[in-house]
């Protein structure tokens, strides 16, 4: 077996389509269905599950798949160390998702490539807090962008950020000019949020605070992230409720509004969080970066600017 074996199952895997693989591989298609053929020959299993109008993994694929996505950065590791001459070198996978993620991810990305270029931060979006920290407690990840608290044995984590909830409104609603809003006053209105299901904080933070005012919020759609939800709020479709770096990131619209909750509103953590017993030097070095990065908690209405 050699690598272009994996290499290329794990791009066909990815593209469920041969002649997309082939060209992210700069390969004829031929070649590659020939690597394919030979991986499975050698394995003795079918990889793929063909017809005329379609690929998909079979479960011997499916199997294999995290398996040889995981040489191929083992690979990439250990090519890292040789170039780097000593320096440390580690792959840490950050889990995230949310409007905060686009802000802090950046700033450390480049501090952790000018401080340790030999670690590899792999990234893995659309990942919600209550996924985020199932997938830090199994090892799937390092660390996890997750809102507090988290109620996991075995995990740490470290503050980022304090918001408050605010409400978004469309322009044209009949609340928008309010320089507070009750909670009660949103009981009957029709809200976007994001999916029940996937372990989403903010979801979760939305339905908490209306059944504190004794009612459940009637979620007419759903959307995977903030922005999306602030373009279904500015259409008309309903209402949602955020946080301060939503609205920080949004300051330039005038089609959706952003109104304080009465008494202060809610304030929401966001966190790293990770396993105790994860004794990677290279995941401590990128939390040595975090604290770096952010060394003191942000409070609500403070946002970490954007270099």
């Amino acid at each position: 077996m050699e690598l272009r074996h994996i290499n290329g199952f794990v791009a066909v895997a990815q593209e469920l389509h041969f002649g997309r693989a082939a060209a992210r591989l700069h390969i004829a298609q031929p070649a590659l269905s020939q690597q394919i053929a030979a991986l499975e020959r050698m394995l003795g299993v079918t990889l793929f599950e063909r017809s005329t109008r379609s690929v998909r993994l079979s479960p011997a694929g499916e199997t294999f798949l995290p398996l040889a996505q995981r040489i191929l950065l083992d690979v990439e590791t250990a090519v890292r160390a040789v170039k780097s001459g000593g320096d440390l070198v580690g792959r840490v996978t950050i889990g995230f998702a949310g409007v905060s993620a686009h802000v802090v991810l950046p700033r450390l990305a480049r501090a952790v490539r000018k401080q340790h270029p030999g670690i590899h931060l792999r990234l893995v979006g659309q990942v919600y807090s209550g996924e985020a920290v199932n997938r830090v407690a199994e090892g799937t990840i390092d660390l996890g962008l997750v809102r507090l608290p988290v109620k996991r044995a075995g995990l740490a984590t470290y503050t980022l950020q304090r918001e408050r909830l605010l409400a978004a409104l469309p322009a044209d609603h009949r609340l928008a000019d309010r320089e507070e809003i009750d909670l009660t006053e949103l009981a009957q209105e029709p809200f976007v949020s994001f999916p029940g299901m996937g372990g989403s904080a903010m979801r979760a933070a939305l339905d908490h605070v209306m059944q504190e005012v004794g009612t459940t919020p009637e979620i007419v759609q759903e959307a995977p992230d903030s922005l999306t939800i602030l373009d279904l709020v500015a259409a008309g479709v309903g209402v949602t409720l955020t946080v301060s770096s939503v609205e920080s990131r949004q300051r330039s619209s005038s089609e959706v509004v952003f109104v304080p909750l009465t008494g202060g509103g809610p304030i929401i953590e966001s966190a790293m969080a990770w396993r105790e017993d994860n004794d990677s030097p290279a995941l401590k070095a990128v939390l040595d970066v975090v604290r770096d990065v952010i060394p003191t908690p942000l409070e609500p209405g403070a946002y970490l600017q954007r270099d």
